[in-house]
């Protein structure tokens, strides 16, 4: 990793320290609604950064597997809930997206063996199945009488930050192994990986800071 890309990993654990902070500060307003998940799942996401960020090496955590295996299926199961269950109150397809989810990582262990940091089918197939949720968020958000007063829903602060990060960046992980011929494409989009997922939090912290406790 150059000089530049520490400077922006950096950044992106500030915009995680952020939103953990602002969940721990809000909690109270929203521990009685179910955003007091997202609040508890951005404590979380930060103590998974900073447990591989500062323990690796003394709690011996094998980072391909802690990523790959907790991380990730977190973060994707996560949004799942909260768009097709909470926002979108279609509980079944919440089930329907979570199962098809994880039984990629039996379908992987079959035909995909090989180790990578990151497992890129499973990735992709999570993050299809976002992009689908994203979109009907979209919809929903485009088609509601309260489209004028967008700034106080949560969702579009969610959704903003998961277009920038998770969709935007799909690209940037299906390709990565190509993208790595190209040095200087790559150094980019890297750089542009982790100013978007600095944005995110910040995005979701907005969420909690903004958003009205009905929406």
């Amino acid at each position: 990793m150059t000089e530049i890309q520490k400077i922006f990993s950096s950044i992106m654990y500030g915009g995680e320290a952020i939103a953990a902070l602002v969940s721990i500060i809000y909690y109270n307003r929203v521990k009685k609604t179910p955003w007091k998940y997202l609040a508890i799942y951005l404590v979380i996401i930060f103590l998974c950064e900073s447990s591989v960020k500062w323990g690796e090496e003394q709690l011996r955590i094998d980072r391909i597997l802690f990523y790959n295996y907790f991380v990730i299926p977190l973060q994707f199961i996560f949004f799942y809930w909260l768009y097709a269950k909470e926002s979108l109150k279609k509980p079944k397809l919440f089930y329907i997206m979570t199962g098809a989810y994880l039984l990629t990582y039996v379908l992987r262990a079959l035909f995909f063996p090989e180790k990578k940091t990151i497992f890129s089918f499973n990735y992709n197939i999570g993050c299809l199945f976002l992009m689908a949720l994203v979109i009907m968020e979209y919809y929903k958000q485009v088609n509601s009488s309260e489209i004028l007063n967008f700034s106080k829903n949560k969702m579009f602060y969610i959704n903003l930050g998961v277009t920038l990060f998770y969709i935007a960046n799909l690209p940037f992980m299906t390709f990565n192994s190509l993208l790595y011929k190209y040095m200087e494409i790559w150094d980019i989009y890297f750089i542009y990986f982790q100013v978007s997922g600095a944005v995110m939090y910040i995005l979701f912290a907005s969420a909690l800071i903004w958003g009205k406790q009905n929406s």
